[in-house]
């Protein structure tokens, strides 16, 4: 079960108790807003939480702790959450079933790259317009990327032309140069902080996530650690993640079995990553940050290389169902980096 998901069941879960006259309905309509759910905060517990309790306490005249209660039994019962429990002043904790974590996969496999995705165009169009530096073009690029992803419909300038050399090395496209063929005139609104020499000599991948994973606000550091093929790094642990990934699939085919989703026991971290992955891609829409996509996948990889060892049989060993679950949910995060690091203009490679 997605974020999504779980966020459209909160919000059935509201409805039903307001059918059921445990909620006013006139003050849940004017209190509920968008429904949150994340990972737990400090002292939370499970996989996921909402605080929607707190959203509708005020406009019910309830406390928060009392809409949470009001709300318990009807998230209990929904197929695919195994545990509800309330926390603090009133947070709603979800722990997933191993089924939902089938559907996670199964679902990650059917929709490869495009994972997260959202297929339909949202209707709505965004213009981005940064200054003539490297970095805020290449952030404006891979912004774009992302809005893109969700379904919006995106344009792309840049104050002055043409694009140095930089352009082309780095792979950025942008729609339109300068103002004078806008509508009205543009304001820059990607501008983070600059890059503080030529990333160019890193290459274009290396260049890319060293200006791409810190936060705008952040000076990016262009030193050869972006190319080192150690653990220190974090681009190589996503794309070594990545690369490891393909490996099993081709070492389990050449043992004879491939992949089938089923319980992955033991590797919670890693599949709520992978639920999460949708949230992220559309938070780092939202916020034009695809540092926090950046940042999502190095979760992710560092919850992979754990798995990974555990996915072959060994010794005289036979292939079992958990061999199987454990390669489906390897490769579902593989699928997952890729998608990721193709939205940051990243290659992933097949082999590492």
């Amino acid at each position: 079960m997605t974020p999504a998901e779980l966020s459209s069941t909160v919000l059935r879960a509201v409805h039903r108790a307001v059918d059921d006259g445990r909620l006013d309905a006139a003050a849940v309509e004017a209190g509920s807003g968008r429904i949150v759910v994340e990972r737990p905060r400090p002292g939370g517990h499970g996989d996921y939480a909402t605080n929607v309790a707190l959203q509708l306490a005020g406009p019910a005249g309830r406390s928060p702790r009392q809409v949470a209660e009001v709300l318990k039994p009807y998230l209990g019962d929904t197929d695919g959450i195994g545990d509800v429990v309330v926390t603090g002043p009133g947070f709603l904790n979800f722990s997933l079933r191993g089924s939902a974590s089938v559907r996670l996969v199964e679902e990650i496999l059917r929709a490869g790259r495009r994972y997260g995705f959202v297929e339909a165009p949202t209707g709505e169009t965004v213009q981005l317009h940064a200054p003539h530096e490297v970095r805020a073009v290449v952030v404006m690029d891979a912004a774009a990327r992302v809005l893109r992803s969700q379904g919006v419909l995106v344009r792309t300038s840049c104050a002055a032309d043409p694009l140095p050399e930089w352009g082309g090395v780095l792979g950025v496209g942008v729609d339109a140069f300068g103002t004078d063929d806008a509508p009205a005139p543009l304001t820059v609104n990607v501008r983070p902080v600059p890059a503080p020499a030529d990333p160019t000599p890193l290459g274009r991948d290396a260049a890319r996530w060293a200006l791409l994973h810190p936060a705008a606000h952040d000076r990016p550091r262009l030193g050869a650690e972006h190319l080192a093929q150690r653990a220190g790094n974090p681009l190589f642990r996503v794309r070594y993640a990545h690369a490891r990934s393909r490996a099993l699939t081709r070492n389990a085919a050449d043992l004879g079995f491939t992949s089938t989703p089923g319980d992955p026991s033991g590797h919670d971290d890693l599949v709520a990553a992978l639920a999460d992955h949708p949230r992220v891609l559309a938070a780092a829409a939202r916020h034009r940050a695809p540092d926090r996509l950046a940042r999502h996948l190095v979760d992710v990889a560092d919850a992979l290389l754990p798995l990974a060892g555990a996915v072959l049989p060994q010794g005289e060993e036979k292939p079992s169902a958990a061999h199987r679950a454990r390669l489906a949910l390897a490769e579902a995060a593989g699928t997952v980096l890729a998608g990721g690091l193709t939205l940051l203009g990243i290659d992933a490679p097949e082999h590492l």
